[in-house]
């Protein structure tokens, strides 16, 4: 089954950018898969401190 994902504009300040560039280099990752990476990590400690994000269709469908 293929997953399917979005595309979006993420803007940094450079800071940020170079930080996250050397936590990604130092996991051997590229920037994005580190970026997915945190996010999933932050969304697992937020629904364990809240609960389960409900999620519907319409939530997931493509604007």
């Amino acid at each position: 089954m293929a997953v399917l994902k979005t595309q979006f504009t993420l803007r940094l300040n450079l800071v940020d950018h170079a930080k996250i560039k050397k936590i990604a280099e130092e996991e051997n990752r590229s920037i994005t898969n580190m970026i997915e990476t945190l996010v999933k990590q932050e969304i697992k400690r937020y629904e364990a401190e809240n609960g389960e994000i409900e999620i519907t269709d319409e939530d997931i469908s493509e604007e």
